[in-house]
């Protein structure tokens, strides 16, 4: 090895970090595991459980605070799961956590059979959802929201943001019956504490108005549609977001209402394939209710997405600020 190549600085992948803050942008650290455990300090029936993951999760927080009331099952998700439905049987409000492609891929059948089934009062919460992580197929869940859509019983959420994620976790343990909740871990944005927003179960919310654009957005797409709102601004475009967090059951009424307003481009945005997400959700709910506005998607496409640097692969996919500012601005032109 020459004297050059040995002195060569070795370059640090940014492939497994799930964490989407922009450089400079407010965040909080493991959002999830410190509302759950203040959750657990008034409701005794609360336990955490997760397969080889707690540390991935945020719910080795929770397990430091309460460690009697944690349950590590291991590299076995199904056990996991069947686990779950067990405590709910028993009286536990058991909170789950994962990797969104192990719940959706390897432990699909024992959600739909143990738990949704028997409408059992687990919430299961899964980190790296979408294109959060550059780890390749193997951990992208870009098809989850299409998956646990289709599952009776279930309700499923996709959160923004650190500020949000505190919200839904007390909102979702007083709601009985299985949830299926997206997790943004580690240093989460706080973006939504700006617009005085409030979580509602099963309720959208429009954060901004705006004449000419209406972006439909989910997760962190929310964060990004806002920033695009803002770009925008700047060439005269005026953009409303209405965040929709809850994805099943969908906020109908209140996509309806802003989709009806006329002279408006309707964008749905969202961190998910481009097949069974929110996009075809919204789009089914205009046509059969006879809004037709103009309509445009921005997701991930029908593909296995590459390996490699959440930036690079968000620009590649179209779901970084700048791609999508370009991909409005050619759609208005």
């Amino acid at each position: 090895m020459s004297q050059a190549t040995a002195q060569k600085p070795r370059l640090k992948t940014s492939a497994m970090i799930a964490s989407i803050a922009g450089e400079g942008q407010a965040t909080r650290s493991a959002p999830f595991g410190h509302a759950l455990v203040e959750l657990a300090k008034q409701r005794a029936e609360v336990v955490g459980m997760t397969a080889d993951l707690g540390k991935y999760t945020d719910l080795h927080i929770f397990a430091k605070a309460f460690p009697e009331r944690y349950y590590q099952m291991g590299m076995a998700e199904q056990l996991l799961m069947g686990a779950a439905a067990g405590m709910a049987h028993e009286g536990a409000q058991p909170f789950v956590t994962t990797y969104a492609v192990f719940a959706s891929r390897r432990a699909y059948d024992f959600i739909h059979q143990t738990i949704a089934e028997d409408n059992l009062d687990v919430k299961i919460v899964c980190a790296l959802p979408g294109l959060t992580t550059g780890y390749g197929p193997s951990h992208q869940a870009a098809e989850d929201l299409a998956l646990f859509r289709a599952m009776p019983n279930l309700t499923v959420i996709d959160p923004c943001d650190a500020h949000e994620i505190e919200q839904i976790v007390p909102a979702i343990a007083d709601h009985r019956g299985p949830v299926y909740m997206r997790l943004l871990r580690g240093n989460v944005p706080l973006v939504l504490d700006q617009y005085g927003y409030r979580f509602e179960l099963g309720r959208a919310k429009l954060l901004r108005d705006g004449a000419e654009v209406l972006i439909i957005s989910t997760g962190i797409m929310t964060m990004r549609a806002l920033d695009v709102a803002k770009e925008l601004e700047q060439d005269r475009v005026d953009v409303a977001v209405l965040h929709v967090p809850t994805i099943k059951p969908l906020d109908t009424v209140t996509i309806l209402r802003e989709a009806r307003r006329s002279g408006r481009l309707v964008v749905v945005a969202e961190n998910h394939t481009t097949i069974g997400g929110l996009g075809e959700a919204v789009a089914t709910t205009l046509l059969s209710s006879g809004v037709t506005p103009p309509f445009r998607q921005i997701a991930l496409p029908d593909a296995f997405l590459d390996a490699g640097a959440l930036p690079t692969l968000h620009d590649r996919y179209g779901i970084s600020t700048n791609a999508m500012v370009d991909t409005i601005k050619g759609w208005l032109s």
